[in-house]
């Protein structure tokens, strides 16, 4: 038996259907390597070889809780499905999705198989948008500018700054109802996920809103300038568009809520993480 197989694992990024075209170039997995494809009754998922000692449960489970870690795992895996989605329309699986061999991935597909296919035919010619609100951070104001003469002074504007604090908050929130309510009129489906961790994501200031969008190729400029001319201008309140991406936040289904990262189960169609190892 092969000693490197038996310390070795298949991370699953997506599953489309069968496709001929070739993967842009310099594509590359979380082994370094072109991912492979692995076809089995007209549905096809994309995957990479990946150490056992890191994407077994327990160690897994522990990465899942580094952030340096997750950030690169999360980079390389939106890479490959950006990828995918240059020559067919994949079904994003979950953040650590791995199978024990080639046997898990049809097994894989075969339990997902009804769920696959819909999300395959629901997907298929549509991206999703990202539309995020953020209260930037105040920078914080030299001692000189709080010099007052009395204690009671000194108080007052410090009082005054929390009190433009929480109007910049109460805009920012008017505006993140306003502008989901309005851009989910424009799209095929909204969906609203946490607000994301500054850590992980790197932007500056406190995500309020973070929304994402499902649209048509033909109706994508369309939603993209309905953004931009809905967009009012507030001091401390930041709107940001990001995409368009493969539609992540609906692979799972019409009622289903936003993908997680990964866990320890067996997977059983898109939009679910874990170790399949029937």
């Amino acid at each position: 038996m092969n000693h490197v197989h038996e310390e070795q694992l298949l991370y699953v990024y997506a599953v489309t259907r069968a496709f001929a075209a070739p993967l842009p170039d310099g594509v590359s997995g979380l082994d370094g390597e072109p991912p492979g494809l692995i076809e089995h009754r007209g549905l096809c998922a994309a995957v990479s070889r990946v150490p056992a000692e890191d994407f077994n449960a327990i160690p897994l489970r522990a990465h899942l809780e580094d952030l340096d870690w997750l950030g690169r795992t999360a980079r390389t895996h939106q890479a490959v499905i950006a990828a995918l989605v240059t020559v067919t329309c994949p079904v994003p699986l979950r953040l650590a999705t791995v199978c024990r061999d080639e046997s898990g991935v049809r097994r894989l597909l075969d339990a997902g198989r009804a769920r696959f296919v819909s999300a395959v035919e629901r997907l298929d010619g549509r991206v999703e948008w990202g539309v995020k609100v953020y209260v930037q951070p105040q920078p914080p104001q030299p001692a000189r500018e709080l010099k007052a003469a009395t204690g009671r002074d000194y108080l007052r504007q410090r009082l005054g700054q929390r009190q433009s604090r929480d109007e910049t908050w109460r805009r920012a929130g008017t505006l993140s109802r306003a502008l989901y309510a309005e851009l989910c009129e424009r799209a095929e489906a909204g969906r609203l996920h946490p607000p994301q961790n500054a850590r992980l994501s790197g932007e500056p200031g406190e995500n309020v809103l973070n929304a994402a969008y499902l649209v048509s190729h033909e109706r994508s400029e369309e939603f993209v300038s309905a953004v931009r001319d809905f967009i009012p201008h507030i001091e401390g309140v930041r709107v940001e568009l990001t995409g368009p991406w493969a539609p992540y936040s609906f692979a799972g289904g019409p009622d289903d809520g936003p993908g997680q990262q990964g866990g320890h189960e067996q997977d059983d169609g898109p939009g679910r993480a874990g170790l399949e190892d029937r």
